[in-house]
């Protein structure tokens, strides 16, 4: 999205949608076109987590055998930055710190950071079970008792 501070003057892209890129293909398709600001997406091979951080929501589609989407349903009130899963199947959202809801969308944990806006985050480590958080000035680093998917 375009920064005031950026010598770009322009988005490189006209529409803000979701895209997918078939193998051996030169152009992407258009899988979903009804986000406001679509920002933070992560999938597990079944379902395809989209964050809309301009209406404030998270949804969850189904990732179809052709790489088209279906069955897109509202997951969270929650818009993110960044997103990642867990082994266990949880969503882990970024903003005011870090917000992690199950698979039916009800919140399970908070971790809060020391900084006003927790930015994107990653699962690595030699068990992926090492949370990286990046905010405006630090990386926090936080052991955990899952593992992030691949």
């Amino acid at each position: 999205y375009q920064r005031n501070y950026w010598t770009r003057r322009k988005p490189e892209l006209s529409r803000q949608n979701l895209y997918y890129l078939p193998k051996a293909a030169a152009q992407p398709i258009i899988v979903a076109s009804a986000l406001v600001k679509p920002n933070g997406i992560v999938g597990n091979g079944k379902y395809l987590f989209a964050a809309d951080i301009g209406d404030h929501k998270t949804y969850k589609y189904t990732i179809n055998k052709d790489g088209s989407l279906s069955e897109k349903t509202l997951f969270v009130r929650q818009g993110s930055d960044g997103m990642t899963l867990d082994e266990r199947g949880n969503l882990y959202l970024t903003g005011n710190g870090v917000t992690v809801y199950n698979m039916d969308g009800v919140k399970i944990a908070y971790i809060p950071v020391p900084e006003k806006w927790a930015a994107n985050m990653c699962f690595a480590g030699k068990k992926r079970n090492t949370l990286f958080i990046t905010a405006g000035t630090s990386i926090y680093i936080l052991p955990m008792q899952v593992r992030g998917v691949k």
